[in-house]
């Protein structure tokens, strides 16, 4: 909605402070519903389409509706609490936001498993691993907690509206965080899930001699269709020292660059075979210690 609302002002190349100024709102306003920090009411939205000269029935017709939609999700939500969203970066807040309303997300990682596919022992193993300095032992609770939530909202959507691509460096698969018996469980919950054709999922494998760039971490979602088929996209980017959302037009390379590189991996097919193999050797190396 934000992005469909903002977009049409860039094609009508009309400012903010115009739309402030003819709309006889503050300028706040304009930026926040830009923003997505708050909602825009449809006997709002109506004027505004027309100011900014949107005539196509269809398209206002649904933008209407995702109104509708919007503003009957309850505000105040769990990441909105205080003791809560003072844990989280406003990039992360905002995840959370397009994660309940993205219709597909691309995952690509080359360290660890995607966020939302992490189990609850997985993810607290992983960040462990950071720093006190970096991260405070409270704010290493509560989004250790945060992810599990994301997981519950991503996962009880699979096959509702939305669809997973996760494409995994090998080494994610072979780097046991949190110890064998934590790693076999994330190992299991991930091929349970692409055995069930609830995510689809794709390992880049260290012999497929595809470079690796340095900024190879991504999380990619896509939104309700743009206009004339049009991808309405947003890039979640994080560092490990800092996170940040990109909506401009550059994020379309990377959803290129992903095509690119899930034709150059292992099909969802042998990476199955190949983390059903991983299983195996964890299973046997925990009995032959146990």
């Amino acid at each position: 909605m934000r992005l469909a609302i903002r977009d049409a002002r860039d094609r009508a190349n009309v400012t903010q402070p115009q739309v402030a100024e003819a709309m006889e709102w503050s300028l706040s306003k304009v930026i926040r519903i830009e923003n997505g920090d708050v909602s825009i009411a449809p006997n709002d939205l109506r004027p505004l389409l027309t100011f900014l000269k949107v005539k196509d029935r269809t398209t206002i017709n649904e933008l209407l509706e995702l109104t509708k939609i919007a503003r009957k999700r309850p505000r105040g939500e769990w990441y909105q609490k205080p003791g809560v969203k003072e844990h989280m970066t406003s990039a992360m807040l905002r995840l959370v936001e397009f994660e309940a309303e993205a219709v597909e997300i691309r995952y690509y990682q080359v360290y660890y498993m995607p966020g939302p596919l992490q189990v609850p022992a997985y993810t607290s193993a992983n960040l462990a691993n950071f720093d006190e300095n970096d991260i405070l032992p409270d704010t290493r609770r509560l989004r250790a907690e945060a992810r599990e939530r994301r997981r519950e909202v991503v996962l009880a959507r699979l096959g509702n509206g939305l669809s997973i691509y996760a494409l995994l460096d090998e080494s994610v698969l072979r780097r046991p965080i949190g110890g064998p018996e934590v790693f076999l469980e994330q190992l299991q919950d991930l091929h349970d899930l692409m055995a069930a054709e609830k995510i689809k999922l794709r390992v880049l494998r260290f012999d497929s001699g595809y470079t690796v760039t340095n900024n190879a971490t991504f999380d990619l979602l896509t939104l309700e269709s743009g206009k004339e088929g049009e991808r309405n996209e947003v890039l979640y980017v994080e560092t490990g020292l800092q996170d940040e959302i990109v909506d401009d037009r550059s994020v379309h390379r990377y959803h290129d660059r992903f095509d690119k590189i899930w034709n150059a991996a292992a099909t969802e097919d042998e990476t199955l075979d190949f983390i059903a193999d991983r299983v195996k050797a964890l299973e046997e190396q925990l009995r032959a210690t146990s």
